[in-house]
């Protein structure tokens, strides 16, 4: 899962901005490092609103930058998208961890250890999970987005870049493209 943050110059330095996260920003000098201050910065907002027990915002894929901007790029680790997806899916469902936990035959604590950021749930875990909100548990491995990001060279792309990603031809790939790689499934 990514969000997309809005980069513009402002006098000599570089301002990321990220709409879907409310004075969720960073400076930088440069470009590239640009793109590590980005990922910090939403990864340290994403972790302050889980803790502090707020909903976060899903992420809104724009085509277009503003006039005068940028788009980048920047990929969650997957410890933090699996907790996010976590407290959609509660949220979604207008359940109370309590509530969650009872369904699932575990402690509310328990429920609440799954929304952590650095949560490492077990597959077993998340499907217990995806069962007690009537959900399928689906999970994916995006090839594609690999292969797009590294030419094909088997290494992962960066977490985040202001290039644009190169077009995958997706018949001849056969996967499906999906920036919710690994969620909770639909109901």
């Amino acid at each position: 899962m990514y969000y997309q943050a809005v980069v513009t110059r402002e006098g000599k330095d570089w301002l990321a901005e990220f709409p879907d996260c409310p004075g969720c920003q960073t400076f930088a000098k440069s470009e590239a490092e640009l793109a590590a201050m980005a990922l910090e910065a939403l990864t340290g907002w994403m972790e302050s609103s889980i803790e502090h027990g707020d909903v976060p915002s899903r992420p809104v894929i724009r085509q277009r930058a503003p006039r005068g901007a940028k788009l980048l790029r920047v990929d969650l680790p997957t410890r933090l998208e699996v907790a996010l997806l976590v407290r959609w899916a509660r949220s979604d469902d207008g359940l109370t961890q309590g509530d969650l936990a009872k369904r699932m035959g575990v402690s509310q604590q328990q429920v609440a250890k799954l929304e952590r950021p650095n949560a490492n749930p077990s597959i077993e875990t998340l499907a217990r999970l995806a069962t007690a909100l009537g959900r399928r548990l689906d999970l994916k491995l995006d090839l594609a987005r690999a292969e797009a990001g590294t030419g094909g060279r088997g290494r992962a792309p960066s977490k985040a870049s202001l290039k644009e990603m190169p077009e995958v031809d997706f018949t001849r790939a056969k996967v499906q493209r999906n920036p919710y790689a690994a969620r909770i499934g639909a109901k």
